[in-house]
């Protein structure tokens, strides 16, 4: 199992738990962080064993966007991680979720600061859990930047496109509640609950067929710009293999005789 000193990884029974932790810095973004969350969905992507992924934060924030100081020149923590990103230059985008999906799902437990990059990284995650004082938003325009993890493309595409640029021309901070009306977020849970509440949805996920799971993820997000007709029969070309599986039979089989599936991903 993998980490750095930004980023702590641990095994929740099947789950996968990736924490982002600087709590000094509101975890800010980090070289450190960085190629510890990529490492993270990679192990992940590898291991059949994991079967949901968790992403939270440490010391009551989740994170509060890039490191400004190293921005601005001032040095970034980390630099013995430099080869890593002379050896895959893409691998920052990767680790923000910008240009990797885990096969896994995975689920956002957000406390307190979840604003700029962390609101970026939070629009590549697929279900999010929130406490009920978390403040989202892209405060980039205010400090005269852009968005560049992917939020002028994604966040249309998953809210109402009036809230996406209001929340894009604004920079305006949102409170937990405003995120879950516009639907940025899925679930709002007393303070201090955010990955509890992440870690019970991950159970149920996990109780379900794995290449269930994954099919499904994959056809969701493969068939959102389709044309209807595309999409249907895109579905189709995920859906059938899947019950002609081990896992399908067991399924089938554990109904019937009324006790919980023992899936093997087969």
């Amino acid at each position: 199992m993998g980490g750095t000193e930004h980023l702590t990884v641990h095994r929740e029974g099947a789950t996968l738990v990736l924490t982002l932790n600087r709590p000094e810095a509101r975890n800010a973004l980090s070289l450190p962080m960085l190629v510890g969350l990529y490492d993270g969905w990679v192990e992940a992507d590898e291991d059949d064993a994991i079967r949901s992924i968790v992403l939270t934060g440490a010391g009551g924030a989740f994170c509060a966007g890039m490191d400004l100081k190293a921005l601005a020149g001032r040095g970034m923590e980390g630099e013995q991680y430099r080869d890593r990103l002379k050896a895959d230059p893409d691998l920052h985008w990767k680790a923000m979720l910008r240009h990797h999906r885990p096969r896994k799902p995975v689920i956002a437990a957000v406390e307190g600061y979840c604003v700029a990059g962390g609101t970026e990284i939070l629009q590549g995650t697929d279900i999010r859990v929130a406490g009920a004082s978390a403040t989202f938003g892209l405060f980039e325009v205010r400090r005269g930047l852009f968005p560049i993890g992917g939020s002028t493309v994604r966040l249309q595409r998953q809210i109402p496109r009036t809230h996406a640029l209001e929340m894009l021309l604004t920079g305006r901070p949102y409170t937990a509640r405003e995120a879950a009306d516009i639907g940025l977020i899925g679930h709002v849970v007393p303070d201090g609950t955010a990955l509890d509440e992440a870690l019970a949805v991950a159970e149920q996920i996990n109780a379900c067929g794995p290449l269930a799971v994954e099919a499904v993820k994959a056809s969701v997000y493969e068939t959102a710009e389709l044309a209807e007709t595309d999409g249907l029969a895109a579905e189709l070309r995920r859906g059938w293999p899947v019950f002609d599986t081990a896992d399908a039979k067991e399924g089938s089989r554990a109904f019937a005789e009324k006790r919980p599936p023992v899936y093997r991903r087969a």
